[in-house]
């Protein structure tokens, strides 16, 4: 403990550093029709979805900047007494520095401010790709504002899924989330279900799906940067948010908020309950209920023209039954027949707290101290038959970033570090009532740990249609096994002018911390003598990654393709102990994950449609022995699918607006089917669901809405890997309505 203190306040005293960031640069050139610069000029860059404004003058060159702009679409308009004024949509990616460019013309009698087309991709410099999901179309999205629903990601993220009551994307569990560009540390694997934010607490969710940057993290799958609600959209209002449906099923939330030039605030408190909550091991649906309840609130406040003081928490807590099958023939005949008693409790806590400085116009200084506080506890009915267990886990993560961005004509450079400690503490106890074996005793393990990266990433805009990124990151990790892992990351995309088409490429090399679970003292000794298995240290991951791909605007569409390599040594998932719910890390020798992914967005068609398309096709194979964790697993020779390998998924869906104030909307998925555990045939069969919301407006304050999530009731087995209670079948129909209620105080 005490070194790990003193890592975190070494790591404060440095007062510089970088992991992520929430904030992109909008910068502009202002010109006449004689390419003359016009100074003066006045620019309002305004965010599409709130009161979020800031606003500035060209300089004598015509030239204007905005730093530390959230990650989000806005609108640029430019006013000056002598020409027309101009308004351009802009998308911002965090990281980002867009350039726009203005042509004013004098101005007619009757002509104020000229209107362009919608905003570009945000895919325009950046070899990243990335998604965003914004306050609207989680609220939009059938099934996408639940407390517990990944819908929000699965629905417009290429290739993820839930399988296993896990979020998976590109083959594997390990994904970053980050709130206002903090990061939010869980070295843990396949430890939680659910989002780590409530949706209907995120403004702007930004999915990043590798070729990560330096300042990036290192879990590979997935990175979700999370722009919470502020209260920029907010002017002293509340929202009241009722619901209820079949399962006995409601998910509420009230939220206030407000802003002022300098003060802006949100806060939420939420509650949810269903009989419905993990995936079945059957179509009957048996001891499944699920509750929670958590409060979420940010404050931005501004001390002056550079100076900004932001703050994040949140705290949640959750509860699970877990389901089991009643006829399952490994569960010994019992009169009256057994009825499992299994439950699963989640608790988790978020602070981070952030002072952005703006040194001067490109020069971004954001230094943010956080904590997290992270619990899962399963325990079984102390009288199951066969076996009884204990898997109690608390986790804390206590540390500190910074972040330094200098963009200046074509550069954009960003370094730093980042550093946080951990403490792990967990108790295991197995109880064989039926005599098979000794039991093992309640048994505490505590682990300690640490990691510090540092990094430098430069991205050169080489000419106004090509860039060039390098960087590198240097991550030391302190824990049960001390690892160092230098990884250089290179990128570069290419602008076809006229047409816009953006070709990128990336190569880099990532790793990633194991986590602290290990085995000591009575508990391995139970291994090895009890069990006849053994325990070795997890390593971290080490991952290679190719990438390429290509984005082409058109008309306002957007389509987005790309292609992925990824090569990964001590592949991590987890594995249960002796056929009970007791689950451990475990690394496997590697694993060969690769496919191509296409994302289609459309403009607003005739100003009442939009529609979206996301398809990926990907192989997700293992190969060797386990060589970290329990060694009771082998995949043989060769390759062989994961678990959670699924070759198509596809998801179709958009929203039409009606008449009267209504909407409806809709998504429908297809699976080709994940691994077979017992082949033949190599995979599940396929499944698909269909989703749909109707909702209508009654004024400025009622918003009404009923929402189906797989209609047609199509029930099948959609795993049958063990975790959570055995296999899995996909959910059943879920029917429910909600009520908006819109309030001022």
């Amino acid at each position: 403990m005490q070194r790990v203190l003193q890592t975190f306040a070494a790591f404060l005293l440095l007062g510089a550093a970088a992991f992520a960031t929430v904030f992109g640069t909008v910068r502009g050139i202002v010109h006449d029709p004689q390419h003359r610069p016009v100074p003066g000029s006045e620019i309002v860059l305004k965010a599409k979805s709130s009161d979020y404004t800031q606003k500035t003058q060209t300089d004598a060159n015509g030239e204007f900047h905005f730093d530390a702009v959230p990650l989000g679409e806005y609108t640029v308009t430019v006013t000056d007494a002598s020409f027309a004024g101009q308004e351009q949509s802009v998308t911002v990616l965090s990281g980002t520095a867009p350039i726009l460019h203005f042509e004013l013309h004098i101005a007619t009698q009757n002509q104020s401010v000229t209107v362009s087309a919608e905003a570009p991709p945000g895919q325009t410099e950046s070899a990243t790709p990335t998604t965003l999901v914004d306050r609207a179309e989680i609220q939009q999205t059938p099934g996408a504002s639940k407390t517990n629903s990944d819908a929000m990601i699965t629905d417009y993220v290429p290739g993820s899924y839930v399988t296993h009551d896990q979020l998976h994307v590109r083959g594997g569990h390990q994904v970053s989330w980050l709130i206002d560009g903090v990061p939010i540390p869980n070295t843990n694997i396949a430890s939680n279900l659910g989002p780590q934010i409530d949706p209907k607490d995120i403004d702007t969710l930004e999915a990043q799906r590798g070729s990560y940057t330096a300042d990036y993290g290192d879990r590979t799958y997935g990175v979700f940067n999370v722009a919470p609600r502020t209260g920029f959209e907010r002017n002293n209002e509340g929202e009241l948010v009722l619901s209820a449906g079949n399962f006995y099923q409601t998910d509420d939330q009230i939220n206030f908020g407000s802003h002022t030039n300098k003060l802006a605030y949100y806060v939420s408190a939420n509650g949810n309950r269903t009989d419905l909550g993990l995936q079945t091991p059957t179509a009957a649906v048996i001891h499944d209920a699920a509750n929670g309840y958590g409060g979420f609130g940010s404050v931005i406040y501004n001390l002056d023209s550079k100076d900004q003081l932001r703050f994040v928490g949140q705290i949640r807590r959750d509860y699970y039954q877990v389901p089991f099958d009643p006829n399952d023939p490994s569960l010994p005949v019992t009169t009256p027949p057994q009825f499992l008693k299994d439950a699963n409790q989640e608790t988790d806590t978020i602070a981070t707290f952030s002072w952005v400085h703006t040194f001067s116009p490109g020069l971004l200084l954001t230094v943010s101290p956080f904590y997290h506080y992270n619990r899962a506890n399963y325990e079984s009915s102390p009288d199951d038959i066969p076996s009884s267990a204990t898997q109690n886990r608390a986790s804390y993560y206590e540390g500190g970033q910074a972040t330094l961005a200098w963009i200046k004509d074509r550069s954009n450079f960003r370094g730093g570090l980042l550093g946080f400690g951990e403490q792990n503490d967990e108790l295991f106890a197995l109880v064989y009532n039926d005599g098979s074996k000794p039991p093992l005793e309640p048994t505490p393990v505590s682990s300690t740990g640490s990691l510090i990266a540092a990094y430098a990433e430069e991205q050169f805009r080489a000419t106004s249609w090509l860039t060039l990124s390098a960087g590198v990151r240097q991550t030391h990790f302190s824990g049960g096994v001390v690892e160092n892992a230098t990884d250089p990351r290179f990128s570069v995309s290419a602008r076809v002018p006229k047409i816009n088409w953006v070709f990128r490429a990336f190569y880099g090399d990532l790793y990633q911390a194991p986590p602290l679970s290990t085995i000591s003292g009575p508990l391995l000794e139970f291994i090895t003598d009890v069990q006849q298995l053994g325990f070795i240290p997890l390593h971290g991951e080490r991952d290679e990654e190719h990438q390429y791909g290509v984005t082409i605007p058109i008309k306002g569409w957007t389509i987005d393709a790309d292609n992925f390599l990824t090569r990964a040594r001590n592949y991590f998932d987890h594995n249960n102990f002796n056929n009970s719910d007791i689950f451990f890390p475990i690394t496997i020798q590697g694993a060969r994950i690769s496919g191509w992914e296409l994302t289609l967005r459309s403009p607003h068609i005739w100003n009442r449609a939009q529609v979206y398309v996301t398809y990926s096709n990907q192989v997700a194979l293992g190969f060797g022995d386990i060589n970290g964790g329990l060694t009771d697993f082998s995949f043989g020779d060769g390759f062989s699918p994961l678990d959670h390998d699924q070759l198509n998924t596809l998801h179709v869906g958009g929203l039409v607006n009606l008449p009267w104030h209504s909407y409806a909307s809709t998504d429908v998925y297809y699976g080709s089917g994940f691994a077979n555990g017992t082949p033949p045939p190599s995979h599940l069969q396929g499944h698909t669901t269909f989703d749909m919301t109707l909702s209508k407006d009654f004024g400025e304050r009622f918003t009404v809405s009923v929402s189906g999530t797989n209609v047609t009731n199509r029930r099948l087995l959609l795993d049958n890997s063990f975790t959570f209670g055995g296999t899995h079948w996909n959910d059943p129909r879920q029917i429910y309505a909600q009520i908006r209620y819109h309030f001022h105080f």
